[in-house]
């Protein structure tokens, strides 16, 4: 009689993926906090090597008098008691571009969130060079991340969509091998939106600009690298809220034991 394969149990997720991920989360948090608050000293965004107020910048946050606005191309949008002009705690009027309760420090301070923000960076950008690294060397990305040739179709990442939409299924692949969805999702985070993050905010920096001007040319400017740094923060952000609505449609708390503890998956053996 023929033999039955064997089943090898092995963690979902390795320790150096459970503790890059709390790591980066705390990062991540942290640099938007501090970034918001380095944003409102100048809440515009532009595109080229220069922008200052009488220069027309593709998106702004403000206030006209009582009203509080965003500002893309030329549609305006309201946004009183939200950005542009809110109320804190004590009830005063504030005209920020974002409130204290989503800026680190709470109260406006440059100079405090550059240092929060550039504290932190550090800690995320070395921490991405050494998972990337550990994870070639444990074969993580080749193991979990690798996409064949099919995969890669737009046939097939369209009906792997399709397949994994409905809540039984999201149910189901938290045990599962990542589908091609997951698979695309994290490599474009992990190997083109971080990497992404740390080379705009280098571009911006003036000492790179002075000694590495090829950095901030790239991009066309400092002012084209801060609004990819900003839209690049937007979609990291878009990406946090899919997968914190993934994790509870899927199982909240087994979700977070096994990125805590590792998790268990199966595979077969002959």
């Amino acid at each position: 009689m023929p033999k039955e394969a064997a089943i090898s149990r092995q963690p979902r997720h390795r320790l150096t993926t459970r503790l890059w991920h709390w790591l980066n989360a705390l990062c991540l948090l942290v640099m938007l906090m501090s970034g918001l608050t380095i944003f409102n000293a100048h809440p515009r965004l532009y595109w080229g090597e220069y922008g200052a107020n009488n220069d027309h910048a593709w998106m702004a946050i403000g206030s006209s008098d009582r009203i509080g606005y965003l500002r893309l191309g030329s549609m305006r949008v309201e946004t009183t008691g939200v950005l542009g002009n809110w109320q804190d705690s004590q009830g005063r009027t504030r005209k920020w571009a974002f409130p204290g309760w989503a800026t680190i420090p709470s109260s406006y301070s440059l100079a405090d969130g550059r240092r929060w923000h550039f504290f932190f960076a550090w800690i995320f950008s070395v921490g991405l060079a050494l998972f990337m690294i550990r994870s070639l060397w444990n074969r993580h990305i080749q193991r979990d991340l690798r996409m064949s040739r099919t995969e890669w179709r737009a046939s097939h990442i369209w009906q792997s969509l399709r397949d994994h939409s409905s809540l039984s299924a999201i149910r189901q692949s938290a045990s599962e091998e990542y589908n091609v969805v997951q698979k695309l999702s994290y490599i474009g985070v992990i190997f083109v939106l971080l990497p992404l993050m740390i080379a705009t905010g280098l571009a911006m920096s003036p000492a790179m600009d002075a000694n590495w001007p090829i950095l901030t040319d790239v991009f066309g400017g400092r002012q084209s690298a801060r609004s990819v740094h900003f839209i690049t923060a937007f979609l990291l952000v878009l990406f946090f809220l899919v997968h914190i609505l993934m994790v509870m449609l899927s199982g909240p708390l087994r979700q977070t034991a096994a990125m805590l503890a590792g998790g268990e998956r199966k595979e077969q053996q002959s």
